[in-house]
C-alpha cells in the first residue's frame, strides 16, 4: 500500500523500604495476566456473546497490539445483526502475531497448530503479505493474498526511550537516529561517553524481524539508515560491508529478541517498580501506539487492563529517526483462499467498512492508532512524548526480493546466543495426550527437535534434562550435551532428545539452581545468555525448597551480565505461579502451553528471542 502524504505531515523504616517491592509484586501480578493473555495464549479471541449461529462466519487473524480493540469492535458489529446479502455476519477476532501468521500462510495454515482458518489476514504491516507472495510463489503455491490493501488504521515504528535518556541526546529539540544509536553501541564507554556512566552500556530491545513488524521494520530502517537511502534498497546495498557493518553494531547491542514488543515493555514496567526502569533497557523499537499504552501504564495495551496500574515514574519518549521510518498500515487482507466463501468475502468487505467509519475510527485513535488515512488523535500529543507531525521521513517498504534478502542477511548478522535447555523429564511427563495419539514427552520431544533448527551453526546451545535421582551423584539433573556450537551440539541433542524417557519427581529449584550457577560460569557478554526451561509439573525434591532464595539469586544479578530465564508452563498441572516468578526475577519472560499440543508453537515463540 502506498502511504499517502499526510502520515508523515500528521503522522527510612521498614515499611518505606519495602515499599518498592510491594509495588513491584503487584504489577508484577497484573503484567503477568495481561502479556500471559496477550502473548502465551497467542491465539485467543472473542467478538461479543451475541448469539450467532446460522450467520456468515468471518474470522480475522490480527496483529496482537490491535487484537483486543478489533475483538471489541466486532463484538459491537455482531450485536448490530447487520445483514449483508440477506443473512446475519458474525466476526471472531483471533490474535496471531503478524510474523507467525506469514510463516503459517507460506507453509500451509495448521488449525492444530496456527489456530482457526481465517477469512481475513491482518497483520501490522503490507511487508508480511509481501512476504508470504513471495514465499508462496517460491514454493509454486497459489497466491492467496490478495492484491487490495486497504488499511484500518496506521501507526509509525519510533524508538522508545526512557525520557532522561532521550533528553540526554538532545530530545525533543535535537533530531535523533539510527546512527546516534550504532554510536552509542559501538563505544566501550556505553552511556558514560554521555555523562551518564549509572546507565552501564547502551542495550537495545528489538524484536526478531522473522516474526514481529516492529522488527522487520527496525531492520529495514537500520539498512536505510546505513545507505544513507530512503527508497530504492537493492540487495547489492544490503551486502556492502559498510552496512553490514553499521547493522551488526546496533545487532550487537541487543539485550535478546522476541516475538513480541509486549516482552520488552512488561520487563520494563517491572523494572521500574523495582526503581530499576533505566538499566533493562535504554531504547525499545515499537509502534507509536505502544508507547502511549506504556506511559498510560498499560503495557500490555490490552484494554481489559487499562486502568489497573499507576503511570510510570519514568515515562518514554517516542523517537521519530531522523534518518527515516517506516508506517505500519494494519492492512485488510480477505484472503483468496478455498476456505472462504463469497458470502464471507462480502461479509468481511461490510466490516472493513464499517471499522472504517467515523466513530469506529475515533476508537483506535484514542487507542494511540493512527486513522487509515494517517491523522492522529488527541492522545497523540508532545506532553505524553509523542508528537502529532510524527515522522519526517517516511522510508519506502523495499522491493520484495530485497526485503527476503534483507530478512536473510540479518540471520547473519544478528546477535548470537549462549542458550541452555532444561527439560522436564519426570514421571509425569509420560501421561498420555488422547488428542495428539502420544504422552507429552513424546510431544515434547517431537517439538523440541524441529525447534532446534532455528539456531544459527555458530550460537552455543546446551541440554540438560531433570528427575529426581537423575544424576550420577543423586542431583535431580544431568547434562546430555555440554554447551558448544550448535552446529555440533545441535545434530547430538536431535539424538538425545528422542531418547529420553519419564520416571522420577521434578527437582525444579535445584536443577535451575545449578543451571544458573553453569551458565554464569561459562556467560559470554558478546552473547545473548539465557537459560530455556521447561517443566510439567512442582518441585518435588525435599533437598531444595527454597524458591524465595533462588528467586533472590536471580534477581541479584547484573543487567549487563545476567542468565536471563525463559520458563515454559507445560500442561495444567505445571506450577505457573513458581514459573512466572522464576522469568520475571531474572528479566526473562513466561510462557504458557496448558494445551501439550500447543507447545510446538510455544517453543517458537521461545526461540524467536536468540
Amino acid at each position: 500500500m502506498a502511504h499517502n502524504g499526510s502520515v508523515s505531515s500528521t503522522s527510612g523504616s521498614s515499611k518505606s523500604s519495602k515499599l518498592p517491592l510491594i509495588i513491584a509484586a503487584i504489577v508484577g501480578v497484573l503484567l503477568i495476566f495481561g502479556v500471559r493473555q496477550l502473548v502465551s495464549g497467542g491465539d485467543g479471541g472473542g467478538g461479543g456473546s451475541t448469539d450467532t449461529a446460522g450467520c456468515t462466519q468471518v474470522t480475522v487473524a490480527a496483529s496482537s497490539e490491535k487484537a483486543a480493540l478489533l475483538s471489541e469492535l466486532a463484538g459491537e458489529y455482531n450485536e448490530q445483526g447487520r445483514q449483508v446479502d440477506g443473512n446475519c455476519v458474525a466476526v471472531t477476532v483471533n490474535s496471531k502475531a503478524s510474523g507467525g501468521a506469514a510463516q503459517a500462510l507460506s507453509r500451509g495454515w495448521r488449525e492444530d497448530v496456527d489456530g482457526p482458518l481465517p477469512t481475513v489476514w491482518t497483520p501490522a504491516s503490507s511487508s508480511w503479505a509481501v512476504l508470504v507472495q513471495q514465499n508462496l510463489a517460491a514454493a509454486d503455491k497459489p497466491d492467496i493474498v490478495p492484491k487490495e490493501r486497504d488499511s484500518i488504521a496506521q501507526t509509525p515504528l519510533v524508538i522508545a526511550m526512557p525520557r532522561p535518556m532521550a533528553e540526554s541526546l538532545g530530545w525533543p529539540d535535537k533530531q535523533i537516529g539510527w546512527s546516534d544509536l550504532a554510536e552509542l553501541a559501538r563505544s566501550p564507554k556505553g552511556w558514560a561517553a554521555k555523562n551518564h556512566p549509572e546507565w552501564g552500556k547502551f542495550k537495545l530491545g528489538k524484536t526478531n524481524p522473522y516474526y514481529s513488524t516492529s522488527g522487520l521494520n527496525a531492520t529495514i530502517a537500520s539498512y536505510y539508515a546505513a545507505t544513507g537511502l530512503s527508497s530504492d534498497l537493492t540487495v547489492k546495498d544490503l551486502r556492502e560491508p559498510k552496512t553490514r557493518d553499521f547493522v551488526r553494531s546496533l545487532e550487537s547491542s541487543v539485550v535478546h529478541y522476541g516475538d513480541t514488543t509486549l516482552t520488552f515493555l512488561s520487563n520494563m514496567a517491572r523494572e521500574a517498580a523495582r526503581g530499576q526502569g533505566m538499566t533493562y533497557v535504554s531504547a525499545v523499537t515499537v509502534e507509536e501506539k505502544s508507547v502511549l499504552d506504556y506511559n498510560r501504564g498499560n503495557p500490555t495495551g490490552n484494554p481489559a487492563t487499562a486502568g489497573q496500574q499507576p503511570a510510570p515514574t519514568v515515562p518514554l519518549a517516542a523517537v521519530y529517526p531522523s534518518d527515516g521510518t517506516l508506517i505500519s498500515d494494519n492492512p485488510w487482507l480477505v484472503l483468496n483462499a478455498t476456505w472462504v466463501s463469497d458470502q464471507q468475502r462480502a461479509g468481511a468487505a461490510d466490516f472493513l467498512n464499517w471499522v472504517r467509519e467515523p466513530d469506529q475510527q475515533q476508537r483506535f485513535t484514542a487507542a494511540g492508532f493512527r486513522t487509515f488515512e494517517g491523522v492522529p488523535g488527541d492522545v497523540i500529543r508532545p506532553e505524553d512524548g509523542m508528537l502529532p507531525a510524527g515522522a519526517t521521513s517516511v522510508l519506502a517498504p523495499p522491493a520484495p526480493n530485497v526485503l527476503v534478502a534483507l530478512q536473510n542477511s540479518w540471520d547473519t548478522l544478528r546477535k548470537r546466543a549462549h542458550v541452555l535447555m532444561v527439560m522436564d523429564v519426570s514421571g509425569s511427563m509420560g501421561e498420555p495426550v488422547p488428542s495428539a495419539g502420544g504422552s507429552k514427552l513424546e510431544i515434547a520431544q517431537e517439538a523440541a527437535v524441529s525447534a532446534l533448527d532455528r539456531f544459527a551453526p555458530d550460537d552455543e546451545v546446551g541440554l540438560w534434562v531433570f528427575s529426581t535421582g537423575l544424576g550420577d551423584n543423586g542431583e535431580p539433573f544431568r547434562e546430555l550435551v555440554p554447551m558448544g556450537p550448535a552446529k555440533t551440539t545441535v545434530p547430538r541433542m536431535k539424538s538425545e532428545i528422542p531418547q529420553l524417557l519419564a520416571d522420577g519427581g521434578t527437582g525444579l529449584y535445584a536443577t535451575l539452581r545449578a543451571a544458573q550457577k553453569k551458565s554464569l560460569a561459562t556467560l559470554d557478554p558478546d552473547r545473548i545468555n539465557a537459560i530455556v526451561l521447561l517443566s510439567d509439573g512442582r518441585n518435588e525434591y525435599p533437598p531444595d525448597t527454597d524458591l524465595n532464595g533462588l528467586l533472590d539469586d536471580l534477581s541479584a544479578e547484573s543487567v549487563d551480565t545476567s542468565v536471563r530465564v525463559f520458563t515454559i508452563g507445560y500442561g495444567e498441572a505445571a506450577d505457573t505461579e513458581a514459573l512466572q516468578k522464576i522469568a520475571e526475577a531474572s528479566r526473562g519472560q513466561y510462557y504458557e502451553a496448558n494445551d501439550p499440543t500447543s507447545i510446538e508453537r510455544v517453543l517458537t515463540s521461545v526461540l524467536s528471542n536468540f
